[in-house]
């Protein structure tokens, strides 16, 4: 009776243990600029996530948080990371930056103060293996756009796509899985932006996701929320 009673509690432990792993939602945090700062209103991408993942029935296993500040460039997201992303000890974060590291050596209000490549190269190594080591599963993100023309009129594509591929590079050499924005706008501006406007097809003004553009990128990251 006794060795019953032992086994009884056992398989009730084993059970309700995996009640609560079941009931755990998984975590994902989005790390970036002001793209991701604006992804948490509705129409954003991180919002239109969220609801994708609900009308899936899948809304209660997954848990969406934005980390975006406005004008933040890699070695501000370094020194944030602490508070922001891993106290929140996420299970997945997208790492979404790069715009700002090159639209700032000729923007207006911050020219000059772009980030140098071995900088941002250090930089996010150092992202990465601080997630890592905080049990994350990281996905690194291509910077998409400053400009929208598919011909490489755009003032910094140039810039830009060496950024876009030192990013590929580092998602290579850390073997992480890269969501390739940059390749995916491109792309569909060449099919869609007839007239090679500027803005206007996925942008607000080259850069920040207007409602298609906030569409476009869920799509894009929706596939690296299945393991």
């Amino acid at each position: 009776m006794k060795n019953l009673l032992r086994s009884l509690l056992f398989v009730t432990c084993l059970i309700a243990v995996g009640f609560t792993l079941l009931a755990k939602k998984k975590r994902v945090v989005f790390l970036g600029d002001s793209i991701t700062q604006a992804a948490v209103q509705p129409g954003g991408y991180i919002n239109l996530l969220r609801e994708a993942m609900t009308a899936a029935g899948q809304g209660e296993a997954y848990e969406f948080i934005g980390a975006g500040i406005s004008g933040n460039k890699v070695p501000d997201l370094q020194n944030r990371l602490d508070k922001d992303v891993l106290a929140r000890k996420p299970d997945v974060v997208f790492v979404y930056i790069g715009v700002n590291d090159v639209w700032h050596f000729t923007h207006p209000s911050t020219n000059g103060k772009g980030t140098p490549k071995d900088v941002y190269e250090a930089g996010m190594n150092d992202l990465i293996s601080r997630l890592r080591k905080a049990g994350a599963r990281v996905i690194l993100c291509t910077p998409a756009a400053i400009g929208e023309k598919h011909q490489g009129d755009n003032p910094q594509d140039a810039m830009l796509d060496e950024y876009a591929d030192l990013s590929r590079k580092i998602a290579k050499a850390n073997q992480l899985p890269l969501c390739d924005l940059r390749k995916a706008f491109m792309d569909f501006s060449k099919i869609k932006n007839s007239q090679n406007d500027e803005k206007g097809l996925l942008t607000t003004d080259g850069v920040h996701l207007n409602a298609a553009g906030n569409a476009f990128v869920a799509l894009q990251m929706m596939p690296f929320l299945v393991d």
